[in-house]
C-alpha cells in the first residue's frame, strides 16, 4: 500500500467535502479539513484528523490563498482538494503558489474558466455539434431578443456564471424564469451588470442527467451517471434523491467531446436534460469541480476522490469500466426542504410542469423511507457526528 498522505480538503460545510473526507480517511490518509469557521460538517467526522480556518474566499480571495499556502507549507500537505466553485477557481488560478509544496490535481485555470462560463460552453457545444437548448445571448444590460426570434415562453434566464465578482468579493447568481415578455423585462432589469452576458434559453421538459468523469491528463479513467429523482428546488436544482443508472451513450460521447477539447484534468460534472420532445440529451452546463451527490458514486463503486489522489501522485489509474446500477442516495434534510417548498408554495411559483406530482403524492413519495439499495448520504453507523451536526444546524435555521 502506498504511504499515507496528508490531504487538505476545503469547504468543510459542503456535502462533497464530507464524502471526500470519509473516502480518503478510510483509506488511511490523514485528512485536514478547512472552512471559514469551526466546526463544520466534514470537520466533525471521525476521519478528520486536523481542522483549519481561513478567510472567506468569497470576500477575501487573496487572504484565502495566503492562508491556504501557509497551511500547506507549515503542515506539510501533500495534496490540496478544493471543493466549491470559488475555492477551486481561486486555487487553480494560483497553482504556482502551491506547487512548490504540494499537488493540485485539477485543470489549468484557462480550461476551468471556460468550463464555468455558460455562454462559452454553449458556444463550444454548438461548434462541436452537441445538442443544446435553443439559446439567445444578451451581451450587455439593455439588450433584448430581436423581433421574430423563435425563442418561446417560458424562458430560462441564466447569468454567464454561477458566481461573479462584485464589490467586496464573489457573489452567487441564480437561474430565473419568465413566462411573458413583461416578466422577462423585469427579470433582466433586476440583473447586475456583472451577470452579463446572459443566456435566454428554451425550457427543456424532461429528467436531468449528470455525466460525471475523471480525467488523467486528457485520458478519461472513470465515467458515472445518475438520475435525479427529486431536486431542491423541485423545478430543478441540487439533487436530494438520485439513483445510479447506466451512462446514456450519447450524453457520454458529448461530455467526453467537450472535456477532450478542453484538455481536462481532474473531475467534472457535465449536466444534461433528456428532452421529452425528441429523446435527445441537451447540454445544460459543465461543473469543473466535485458535486453535491458525490457520495452516490462512491456507494455505487466509483471512488472519484481515491482516483484523483493516485493521479495527483503520478500513479497510473486503471479505468473503471462498471459500477452498481440502481443504488439510491438520499439527502434527507434537503429532501425535507424540497417537500416543504412543494407544500407551501404553488406550482406556478415553483415553475412546476405537469410531470411533477401533486402535493398528496409528494408527501407519499417522501414517506418511502425504506427502499431497496437506499443509502442516506449523511448517516453512517461508523461516523454519526456529521448527521447530528447537520440536524442541529437545520433545526436552528428553521426554529
Amino acid at each position: 500500500m502506498p504511504r499515507p498522505l496528508k490531504i487538505l480538503v476545503t469547504d468543510g460545510e459542503n456535502r462533497a467535502a464530507l464524502a471526500i473526507t470519509r473516502s480518503l480517511g478510510r483509506q488511511g490518509h490523514r485528512i485536514v479539513v478547512g472552512e471559514e469557521t469551526q466546526p463544520s460538517l466534514a470537520q466533525v467526522s471521525r476521519y478528520c484528523a486536523e481542522r483549519v480556518t481561513y478567510p472567506d474566499p468569497t470576500r477575501d480571495g487573496p487572504g484565502f490563498i495566503d492562508a491556504l499556502v501557509r497551511t500547506v507549507r507549515d503542515r506539510a500537505i501533500d495534496v490540496v482538494m478544493p471543493v466549491s466553485e470559488i475555492t477551486t477557481g481561486l486555487i487553480v488560478g494560483h497553482k504556482s503558489a502551491f506547487e512548490p509544496y504540494c499537488r493540485v490535481p485539477f485543470p489549468d485555470v484557462e480550461a476551468f474558466n471556460r468550463a464555468a462560463n455558460k455562454v462559452e460552453v454553449i458556444t463550444l457545444a454548438q461548434e462541436l455539434g452537441i445538442p443544446t437548448p435553443f439559446s439567445v445571448v444578451l451581451a450587455k444590460p439593455g439588450d433584448r431578443p430581436s423581433m421574430g426570434n423563435p425563442l418561446r415562453f417560458p424562458v430560462v434566464v441564466k447569468p454567464h456564471r454561477s458566481r461573479v465578482p462584485g464589490d467586496g468579493g464573489w457573489r452567487s447568481t441564480s437561474v430565473t424564469y419568465a413566462t411573458t415578455a413583461t416578466e422577462l423585462d423585469a427579470v433582466l432589469a433586476s440583473k447586475d451588470p456583472s451577470e452579463y452576458p446572459v443566456l435566454l434559453q428554451e425550457r427543456i421538459v424532461g429528467p436531468g442527467m449528470g455525466v460525471f468523469l475523471c480525467y488523467d491528463y486528457g485520458r478519461p479513467v472513470a465515467v458515472f451517471s445518475h438520475k435525479r429523482l427529486r431536486e431542491k428546488p423541485p423545478s430543478g436544482g441540487v439533487s436530494v434523491l438520485c439513483e445510479s443508472v447506466p451512462v446514456h451513450p450519447r450524453a457520454k460521447a458529448y461530455a467526453m467531446a467537450l472535456l477532450d477539447h478542453l484538455k481536462w484534468r481532474g473531475v467534472a460534472m457535465v449536466e444534461f436534460k433528456l428532452d421529452q420532445a425528441d429523446d435527445t440529451p441537451k447540454l445544460m452546463e459543465i461543473n469543473g469541480r466535485f458535486w453535491g451527490s458525490l457520495q452516490l458514486a462512491i456507494d455505487a463503486g466509483v471512488d472519484f476522490p481515491g482516483m484523483l489522489i493516485h493521479i495527483a501522485m503520478g500513479e497510473r489509474v486503471e479505468p473503471v469500466e462498471s459500477y452498481r446500477i440502481g443504488v439510491k442516495s438520499r439527502w434527507l434534510l434537503g429532501d425535507l426542504d424540497a417537500l416543504l417548498m412543494r407544500l407551501f408554495k404553488g406550482a406556478d411559483a415553483l415553475y412546476l410542469g405537469p410531470e411533477h406530482p401533486g402535493k398528496v403524492r409528494a408527501v407519499a413519495e417522501f414517506l418511502k423511507f425504506f427502499q431497496r439499495d437506499m443509502h442516506y448520504e449523511m448517516w453512517s453507523s461508523q461516523d454519526m457526528r456529521p448527521a447530528l451536526h447537520e440536524a442541529v444546524r437545520w433545526f436552528t435555521r428553521h426554529g
